[in-house]
């Protein structure tokens, strides 16, 4: 017959189990929480890079984009305007002065020429004839103007007779005023004709300037175009690389169109451009360093492009180095406006455990552990951060990114 379990042995048993279930769930989280701690503290060396902390100059630098262009390239353009007829050199092609790189269709121009040419000839034989007629003019006044000389003279010795007969009684004062009023009307008359003469000959002077002005424009227009039809074989004008020509051949060129590049490939410049949001730290004259692959080159702002073009301002470097051998037309590089620079401080290289903060938290090497602390950062640059605070030099830090153990205090490091 069974017996009835007393109460107290019941909750004794319930107690106990409680208590083993517990205790279960405590080890478990115990467990975890190891296990978490195991994952999270312990990291291999070998999957981490270190950086050894040491005193050194710091350059402190905004970057820019850049491309290598030659320092001389000259743009050579259409002197009229024509049709491409003939390539006779491409990009690439090593060319020396007056080398011909294009030829041009001259017909239109050359037409234009001839014209102008035969315009100017009418324009000579038109002066000509009016050259002459001028002065048929101005001798058939000078002509008159003789004649009536001579009669002034007549009527002078006229005068005088009157007057010596009037004198011994055998003329009359009616006569001498007559043969008075008479040389003086014709001396009026000798007057007007050299006057005449004088107005001819400053009406001469004056049509002869403005045809000879004339002249002289249409000369001027067809010198030049003249030049223009030489210069429309075009040519190189020194020795040099093609680093581009209009090779459409049959296309229509205006005067004044670019039709090829010929650059001097013996020296280059930086054509950089950088966020107009750095304007005022990029001016003339600021110190440059250019990064080809693994070689830097020093040089400075040689001029600033005004315009600002969907916030991008444009720059060009001038360097020390301009002939380098790792310089290369059209090739990209990494430019480096230093903006600061500190000698003998506190150094590491940079890495990706700097995220760009004044003050951040490191993980400093101590034998197999690594130890957070907090440091302050000041001038950096593609190579090098500067350190400040409660660190010196010859201790080592972690350049990894260590942004998943910002929340500990310290990390064990493995040799697996």
């Amino acid at each position: 017959m069974d017996r009835e379990i007393p109460q107290a042995q019941l909750q004794k048993s319930q107690r106990r189990r409680w208590w083993q279930g517990g205790l279960a769930v405590v080890a478990v989280l115990l467990a975890v929480l190891a296990f978490r701690s195991v994952l999270k503290t312990s990291v291999p060396v070998s999957e981490l890079r270190i950086g050894t902390v040491e005193v050194g100059a710091v350059e402190a630098s905004i970057t820019a984009t850049g491309v290598v262009v030659p320092e001389k390239e000259e743009v050579i353009t259409s002197p009229i305007q024509a049709k491409i007829e003939r390539v006779l050199h491409t990009p690439g092609d090593q060319v020396t002065a007056n080398e011909p790189l294009l030829q041009l269709d001259k017909q239109l121009s050359q037409t234009a020429f001839d014209k102008l040419r035969d315009e100017q000839q009418l324009k000579q034989n038109k002066t000509a004839e009016v050259r002459n007629s001028l002065q048929k003019n101005v001798n058939q006044l000078r002509s008159r103007y003789a004649v009536q000389e001579v009669r002034v003279k007549s009527l002078q010795a006229a005068l005088a007779d009157e007057q010596y007969l009037l004198s011994i009684g055998g003329g009359t004062q009616e006569n001498v005023k007559k043969a008075e009023l008479d040389l003086k009307v014709a001396r009026l008359e000798s007057e007007q004709l050299q006057r005449q003469i004088q107005d001819e000959k400053a009406t001469a002077n004056i049509g002869m300037k403005a045809v000879g002005f004339e002249l002289e424009m249409q000369n001027r227009d067809i010198n030049q175009l003249q030049r223009q039809l030489a210069q429309a074989d075009i040519k190189a004008t020194r020795a040099g690389v093609v680093t581009w020509v209009n090779e459409e051949v049959g296309a229509t060129v205006n005067a004044g169109d670019p039709v090829a590049r010929v650059a001097d490939l013996s020296s280059f410049k930086i054509k950089a451009t950088i966020s107009d949001a750095y304007a005022e730290q990029v001016k003339p004259g600021g110190q440059i360093t250019v990064r080809i692959n693994n070689t830097d080159l020093r040089g400075e702002v040689a001029n600033v492009q005004p315009k600002v073009e969907n916030g991008i301002i444009t720059f060009y470097v001038r360097l020390q180095e301009k002939n380098h051998q790792a310089l290369r037309s059209n090739l990209r590089v990494e430019v480096f406006v230093l903006t600061d620079f500190k000698p003998n401080v506190l150094r590491v290289k940079n890495g990706p455990f700097f995220t760009g903060a004044t003050e951040q938290a490191v993980f400093v090497v101590q034998g197999t552990k690594a130890v957070r602390r907090m440091l302050k950062t000041g001038a950096s640059n593609l190579d090098f951060v500067e350190l400040q605070g409660d660190i010196a030099a010859g201790e080592k830090i972690i350049l990894s990114n260590t942004k998943e153990y910002v929340h500990l205090q310290e990390l064990t490091l493995t040799q697996d």
